[in-house]
């Protein structure tokens, strides 16, 4: 029971290539970014002491949770899907702008957000093996990961309006 995926979206027919996501609501990052939640915790029992590479899949579902909160968080907070896109995978980037809208994080998840940027995380769990061992510990993933997590969903469905409160965001 998939949908199908529209063809504008993907550039077929000639039509103006229309990118997947630009109409998704807040509502479907969280889940999607929930998904990744629940992965990332699924896999980390496949992770074995003393081989980095083994926590690859973990990691990347972790980071990419972690981008998905964020992009939720932006979008709830205003911003829109183009301009979130733009962000391509900066974390660090998504960071400032979710601190500019209010969000609050410990200097440890806020310091670890701008490492994993720094150092290319997301690609080094993607392409790089030979450098695994150069990544996050899995205890800080875990703990970035459960703050932005806690964070983004406390924003999004804990407001302080009624529906009828024109400061009320919808997010459905």
């Amino acid at each position: 029971m998939s949908e199908r995926i529209p063809k504008d979206a993907i550039g077929g027919g000639g039509a103006p290539r229309k990118y997947l996501g630009t109409d998704a609501k807040v509502c479907h990052l969280v889940r999607l970014a929930d998904e990744y939640f629940t992965a990332a915790h699924a896999l980390l029992s496949h992770a074995r002491s003393g081989d980095s590479i083994s926590s690859a899949p973990m990691r990347l579902c972790a980071i990419h949770a972690v981008e998905v909160y964020l992009n939720a968080f932006l979008m709830f907070q205003g911003i829109n899907a183009i301009e979130i896109r733009g962000l391509q995978h900066d974390l660090a980037r998504r960071t400032e702008l979710s601190i500019e809208k209010g969000m609050r994080l410990t200097a440890k998840t806020e310091a670890h957000l701008r490492r994993l940027h720094d150092q290319r995380e997301y690609l080094l769990v993607r392409y790089g093996p030979e450098i695994m061992g150069e990544s996050s510990q899995l205890n800080r993933i875990f703990a970035t990961l459960q703050e932005v997590n806690k964070k983004v969903t406390s924003a999004i469905y804990k407001q302080p309006y009624e529906q009828s409160d024109p400061r009320f965001k919808q997010y459905w």
